[in-house]
C-alpha cells in the first residue's frame, strides 16, 4: 500500500479524499494536521497523521510518503501564505523525498486570474507554475465552483472548458484520487465540471492534442 499525504485533510474536500483513500486497495492516507484535536479525530478513524503547518516548516511531512494530494486552502483568508507559499513548501519537501506524483487541487480561472477572486486565482496560478517547473510528476485539477451536493461520479473534463459551472466536492475528491495514478494525465492541467462521463474514464481518456 502506498502512503498518500493529504494536505488540507481537515477541509471539506480533503476529508472526502481521506475517506476515499481509506476504502482504496492501493493507497493508505496520511493526514496532515496542525493540532491535537485534529490528530485525535483522524486517529480515532484509524488514519495515520503527520504534524505540519503550511505557514511554517513542512520539510518533515513527506518522509516515507509515496504520493501527495494538495487540497489545502485558506478560504480566502491567507491566500499567499497557504494557497501559494504553503503549496511551494510542500512541493519542495516532495522533491527532496522524490515522491512519485503530486496532485494539486487548483481552480478554474487560475490560468487567467481576474475578477473578484483575482488574488486567490493569482496565488493558485503561482503555485501551479511552481509545480510545473519543479521536475516532479504532477497533475493539476481545476474544478469550477464547488458545492456540497451528492457526488454523481460523472464529469466533463477538458484542458479548457470555456464555460462556468459547478461540481460536487465528492466528484472533485474522486478526480484527485484517480489522478494519483502515474500513468494518467502526466504533467498536465485540466478543468472539470459536472458532466456525463464517468470520472475514471474521463481522466484515463484525457490526452493533450
Amino acid at each position: 500500500m502506498e502512503k498518500i499525504l493529504v494536505a488540507g485533510a481537515t477541509g471539506t474536500t480533503g476529508n472526502k479524499v481521506i475517506n476515499l483513500l481509506k476504502e482504496s486497495s492501493q493507497y493508505t492516507p496520511v493526514a496532515m494536521v496542525r493540532n491535537e484535536s485534529q490528530q485525535k479525530e483522524f486517529e480515532n478513524q484509524g488514519v495515520t497523521t503527520v504534524w505540519g503547518d503550511l505557514t511554517e516548516d513542512v520539510s518533515n511531512t513527506t518522509k516515507g510518503i509515496d504520493r501527495v494530494i494538495f487540497a489545502a486552502g485558506s478560504g480566502g483568508k491567507d491566500v499567499v501564505n497557504v494557497d501559494q507559499e504553503g503549496a511551494k513548501k510542500l512541493i519542495d519537501a516532495s522533491k527532496k523525498e522524490r515522491i512519485k506524483k503530486f496532485v494539486m487541487l487548483s481552480s478554474m480561472g487560475a490560468d487567467n486570474p481576474q475578477g473578484d477572486l483575482k488574488e486567490y486565482l493569482q496565488a493558485k496560478q503561482n503555485a501551479d507554475q511552481y509545480l510545473d517547473i519543479s521536475g516532479l510528476t504532477f497533475t493539476i485539477v481545476r474544478p469550477g465552483a464547488l458545492n456540497n451536493n451528492e457526488g454523481l461520479g460523472k464529469i466533463k473534463l477538458e484542458k479548457k472548458l470555456n464555460e462556468q459551472g459547478e461540481i460536487p466536492r465528492w466528484d472533485v475528491a474522486r478526480t484527485l484520487v484517480k489522478s494519483l495514478d502515474t500513468k494518467v494525465v502526466k504533467n498536465q492541467a485540466f478543468e472539470i465540471l459536472t458532466g456525463e462521463t464517468q470520472i475514471e474514464k474521463a481522466v484515463e481518456a484525457f490526452q493533450v492534442v
